[in-house]
């Protein structure tokens, strides 16, 4: 088992008991993301290990963070409105409030991604990496989705019609897309990320991963 491997199998685990064991005096203070570039979901390959954290590069140089520590906070500026357009309807209403992390990347919040570029070809079957959203707490629903030049959307989750939801990464990839957010609070969601060894076949798992979302009103 490789240092970096032990290293982070060590976080992880940590980072399970203050999930589950510590109450919120006892947790560490966490690092809050509000504007930049960051990879909510970053996956590493290692000694037969699927690793998923955050890849942090709202600081210079960038850093790995465990996702038990990061808080992700969805500003104000975020809030627009559900559009006119029934290819919208997964939003909500037209004209409900609806808060938008966006695909193309604004300055002034997070430009969130998901990236698989510590995977190199040939290490998982297919060279796939399946990233599964399987659960959501919070007040409202949540999507997240692209839009292609003429602003229609493609749905990868949501929440509002059930999950789970699955998106088939490639290795050696990095993707944005739009984070929508129904209303404003406190969110869990709770993410899994799954790959067959290209050698072995065998299944490998990350077991289940929580980001947690703060949304200002």
């Amino acid at each position: 088992m490789s240092l970096r491997t032990r290293a982070l199998l060590v976080a992880g685990s940590l980072c399970m008991a203050t999930l589950f064991a510590a109450t919120p005096a006892q947790a560490a203070t966490p690092v809050v993301l509000s504007q930049g570039h960051v990879d909510v979901i970053g996956v590493a390959y290692e000694d037969g290990q699927l690793h998923v954290h955050v890849h942090d590069e709202t600081v210079e140089p960038g850093v790995e963070r465990e996702p038990c520590d990061v808080i992700f906070e969805v500003k104000s500026a975020a809030r627009t409105t559900v559009p006119d357009d029934p290819a919208y309807a997964f939003l909500g209403n037209a004209g409900d409030s609806v808060w938008i992390l966006p695909e193309v990347e604004d300055p002034n919040l997070l430009f969130a991604g998901l990236g698989t570029e510590e995977i190199t070809a040939g290490q998982l079957a297919g060279d796939t990496i399946n990233v599964k959203l399987s659960a959501v707490y919070g007040p409202g629903d949540v999507s997240v989705f692209t839009t292609n030049e003429f602003g229609a959307p493609a749905i990868i989750f949501d929440s509002g019609n059930g999950l789970p939801d699955a998106l088939a990464l490639a290795a050696g990839s990095h993707q944005h897309a739009n984070w929508a957010f129904e209303n404003a609070g406190w969110y869990r969601l709770v993410f899994r990320v799954t790959a067959r060894d290209a050698v072995t076949n065998a299944l490998v798992s990350s077991g289940p991963v929580s980001l947690r979302f703060k949304v200002v009103a």
